[in-house]
């Protein structure tokens, strides 16, 4: 008589254990397709962010050039070349060397 009730407890512990790793496989295929999406997702952040920093660098280098600074600076801040008149002619810079040189040539 112990046997159909050694039987009836080893299978209702294998139907127990069953279902729980069912139920963990679950779990877990579902915290897997929802990694997979959350990775997707950081996968497209990650090429739009690298889009956006490809078309940043070449406006930023197109902002070095010195025909885009001329138009910036005549359409967005409506700057004109200076007039003759307002402009002032420096003389040319003396290098202490020959200015040393000069004053000590001079009695």
């Amino acid at each position: 008589m112990k046997r159909p009730r050694s039987f009836v407890a080893l299978w209702t512990l294998a139907t127990v254990a069953t279902v729980a790793a069912f139920v963990v496989h679950l779990a877990l295929r579902g915290k897997v397709v929802s990694l997979g999406y959350g990775l997707r997702d950081a996968r497209e952040e990650q090429a739009r962010l690298r889009e956006m920093k490809r078309v940043l660098q070449v406006e930023s280098a197109s902002y070095k050039t010195p025909e885009r600074v001329e138009i910036v600076a005549r359409t967005l801040l409506g700057m004109e070349p200076a007039p003759p008149d307002r402009t002032v002619l420096l003389a040319p810079v003396q290098e202490p060397e020959a200015h040393a040189l000069a004053s000590s040539e001079s009695p």
